[in-house]
């Protein structure tokens, strides 16, 4: 991409389009495309256009779990293929609605007065999409409830929430979101945060609300045990793409957040992407582009560089996304592929002072995708330097950046929206949904199945269920001490000696399980024993 200066402005003119009805500008000026790969690519895209067009008339996009794939009708519930499921979307977002005003009117209060806080409680898509609205538009000081999160499994992690909460407990909401109610992540949070309240004197369940598929385990918990309230999921909507759901507009109307600004939001990008003209249709483009950079096959990453600081954790919500859907090994003919797209990122200009010199200099196996926000601040500016506000540095970052890039033959998208707000946030979440659908499809994948993330979790429930045999064998055998190998032989023929290393190792760091290592003259030889 060696360019003169004219010739950058005269690319830029081309591939430079606003939509100014949604209030998004995108630029693939610099990227590696031009009109003959757009032109060789139409047959393609058009047949992408018309699978997501099959897809929101309620085909079975999922085949390997005979769903459907609805998330599009989540911000337009007359495009549900049943009056039976507009129905359902349509009264939840009332649902929601009306209890996140008894919440702040105090008419649903905690034990210790009025809801101050809400814990949600979940894991990948019901945790991440939560965590990057309440960041982007949040607002410390004035939100309405304050948001805090266990979105892992880590003991540790969630005991540093809890301290943060303190004493708050009484006045604090819990939100537990599983799909199933079976997801082991979420299921230990629910408990760990199930303890802390019954420690410090608290009924749990005048505390909780559950966000699931009627039916499911957690559903009958909630009802076993007397929780405020139960909001549904759906099969038809996969946990990446469920923030535009009960998911995340539950939490989102909680904390204060204009929820039906999101899904207007998200519904005019969609009508924008749904356009059959390619270069009018802004997630085309943004699936093209992708394909030109890594040929079809994923071989270049994505650095998604927001500038704004609100925008931090677009990052990690697009690599649940973009590397879910993409990330597989065979396409829909069965055919050994290994696609994907790898994500990674920060936000600007921090990114200026860690990984700019490597994205520049070293090796060239990326593409950029700049997130450009034109307003800087509600508030009155600081002049740091004579007609200069620190806004307008963030902005000559993000353009000096881009341009050093290009300049070294790097690739970048320039997304540029107006502000941050509830509209645009909502407007974001959308056009990455369908840029991941059309650029499945151009690849001849499903996005819309995980194996490798059901293979994970039947792993770790392996795992786990070694550590269950460990620990009987020697609750059999108290007082004797046993090798690794001994141990692994002792619970069966066919355990992998290398997990009984790690899993005994872990047992006898943690004093609760009562199990005792006596070192070796190396680590392979040491014993263990139940004390």
């Amino acid at each position: 991409m060696n360019y003169t200066k004219l010739q950058w402005w005269e690319r830029f003119q081309k591939y430079y389009t606003e939509f100014p009805a949604v209030g998004l500008a995108v630029d693939l000026s610099r990227m590696n495309v031009d009109d003959a790969f757009f032109a060789a690519l139409e047959p393609k895209i058009q047949k992408a256009f018309a699978d997501m067009l099959a897809l929101e008339a309620g085909a079975i996009a999922n085949p390997d779990e005979k769903r459907m794939v609805g998330h599009y009708w989540l911000r337009n519930p007359a495009l549900a293929p049943t009056p039976e499921i507009r129905t359902e979307i349509e009264q939840t977002l009332v649902k929601i609605k009306e209890f996140a005003a008894k919440v702040h009117s105090g008419a649903i209060a905690g034990s210790a007065g009025n809801f101050e806080n809400f814990l949600l409680v979940g894991i990948g898509g019901s945790a991440l999409g939560p965590q990057f609205v309440a960041q982007a538009l949040g607002n410390p000081g004035q939100d309405k409830l304050k948001p805090y999160f266990f979105d892992n499994t880590d003991p540790d992690g969630m005991e540093r929430v809890l301290a943060a909460i303190g004493t708050n407990l009484g006045r604090t909401l819990t939100i537990v979101i599983s799909k199933s109610g079976g997801t082991k992540e979420t299921r230990n949070g629910m408990l760990v945060a199930q303890a802390a309240y019954e420690k410090a004197g608290l009924n749990f369940g005048q505390h909780a609300v559950a966000v699931t598929m009627f039916g499911s385990e957690l559903d009958k918990y909630t009802l076993a045990n007397h929780w405020i309230e139960r909001f549904p999921m759906w099969d038809w909507v996969g946990g990446r793409t469920s923030e535009l759901s009960g998911v995340g507009l539950l939490p989102a109307a909680l904390q204060g957040i204009d929820i039906d600004d999101i899904l207007a939001g998200a519904k005019a990008i969609d009508i924008a992407t749904r356009s059959k003209s390619t270069k009018e249709n802004p997630a085309a483009l943004l699936a093209l582009a992708w394909f030109a950079s890594g040929n079809g096959k994923g071989t270049q990453n994505m650095v998604v560089l927001p500038y704004k600081d609100r925008l931090e954790l677009f990052s990690k919500y697009l690599q649940q996304l973009v590397m879910e859907s993409l990330g597989k090994e065979l396409d829909l003919d069965g055919k050994v592929v290994n696609q994907g797209i790898c994500v990674f990122g920060n936000k600007g200009a921090t990114d200026q002072h860690s990984y700019i010199q490597q994205l520049r200099d070293g090796v060239n196996n990326f593409f950029a995708t700049f997130i450009e926000v034109l307003k800087d601040q509600n508030g009155q500016p600081v002049i740091t330097e004579p007609d200069v506000t620190s806004g307008d540095f963030l902005e000559g970052f993000f353009l000096g950046t881009r341009s050093a890039l290009a300049e070294n033959n790097r690739e970048s998208i320039t997304l540029t929206v107006k502000e941050v707000s509830p509209f645009v946030v909502g407007l974001l979440i959308a056009l990455f949904e369908r840029a991941v659908g059309l650029y499945a499809s151009l690849v001849n994948i499903n996005a819309y199945h995980q194996p490798g993330v059901e293979a994970g979790k039947k792993a770790a429930g392996t795992v786990i269920e070694v550590q269950r045999l460990i620990i009987a064998f020697l609750k059999s055998k108290a007082g004797q001490s046993f090798t690794v190998p001994d141990l692994a032989k002792a619970i069966s023929r066919d355990a992998e000696i290398e997990t009984v290393f790690k899993v005994v190792n872990h047992l006898a760091a943690n004093p609760v399980h009562h199990i005792s290592k006596i070192e070796g003259q190396n680590p392979f030889e040491a014993q263990f024993k139940l004390v």
